[in-house]
């Protein structure tokens, strides 16, 4: 998965790769949707604590928020493949997540969350205010991943996300 990306990812070649048979993760986890729920859930917890390093306390919401975005972009550019899992496959997508994968995906969420708390007030707005800039973030850093982001722009990701974030809480 990190070397070839989601498209390499199978059963047998993930058996081969640990050692056991098919059938043995099959009954330990479940079918492949259950591992890549396993593998992005622990990509979250990495994502989280990241992001949660990057917070200072003696800094502001801005700055905050702007320090977010740069540890984001960091995490992605470290590990591209393995991040875009979180999107590129989503288990039965009309189903709903496991608990224990909503909390995962709740953690890095809410710390955005917390930080965005002392500029917008409303939780409602707020709410909606983290999935515009977490989607916006998706968006600059798909197209960084991609090299397609050259098409549009010579400038830095960091720069444009800093300049989106910046912006958007201006």
């Amino acid at each position: 998965m990190r070397n070839e990306g989601f498209r390499a990812l199978g059963m047998r070649r993930l058996a081969a790769a640990i050692g056991y048979a098919p059938n043995s993760i099959y009954n330990a986890v479940g079918d492949l949707d259950q591992v890549v729920l396993r593998v992005n859930a622990r990509t979250l917890a990495r994502l989280h604590a990241a992001m949660q390093a990057a917070i200072a306390p003696d800094r502001t919401a801005r700055d905050n928020a702007l320090a977010l975005a740069d540890a984001y972009l960091v995490f992605v550019a470290a590990d591209p493949k393995v991040w875009s899992l979180l999107f590129e496959h989503l288990a039965a997508p009309d189903q709903p997540f496991p608990d224990w994968y909503a909390a995962a995906l709740a953690e890095p969420v809410g710390l955005v969350d917390a930080v965005l708390a002392p500029l917008v007030t409303d939780s409602g707005e707020r709410r909606r205010a983290v999935a515009t800039l977490w989607a916006a973030l998706h968006g600059l850093a798909s197209l960084s991943t991609s090299g397609k982001l050259a098409v549009l722009t010579p400038d830095p990701p960091r720069d444009l996300a800093r300049l989106l974030v910046g912006r958007f809480l201006g």
